[in-house]
């Protein structure tokens, strides 16, 4: 990205206190804070690794049996990608009925 500059200002940005870094994120009229109406709307993203840690299966163990590539849960738990509408789906079936999601799939598979 030839030509492109960093208007960051570092120096002031790390001597800021918390307290400076939180009234100027508050003052930001492009980033406002949101409701609490607004926040009870929005929508949950499951919490993966809550649900495999409650199952007490290691992530390949979770992989296994719920048929998730390890990849894409490991991605999932460290934030580095999301799951899609399917996915999150899904996801909540497991959480729900974690014992009748493994059964139904043992079952697909035989």
């Amino acid at each position: 990205m030839a030509g492109k500059t960093d208007q960051t200002d570092w120096v002031r940005l790390h001597a800021m206190t918390d307290e400076e870094a939180e009234a100027n994120a508050l003052a930001d009229p492009d980033n406002l804070p949101l409701s609490a109406e607004q926040l009870a709307a929005a929508p949950r993203m499951p919490r993966i690794k809550i649900i495999r840690r409650a199952l007490k299966l290691t992530q390949e163990e979770f992989s296994v049996r719920y048929h998730i590539p390890l990849g894409t849960l490991r991605d999932w738990e460290q934030g580095r990608s999301e799951p899609d509408q399917p996915a999150r789906a899904y996801l909540k079936v497991i959480a729900v009925d974690p014992e009748g999601t493994a059964a139904a799939l043992r079952k697909g598979a035989a």
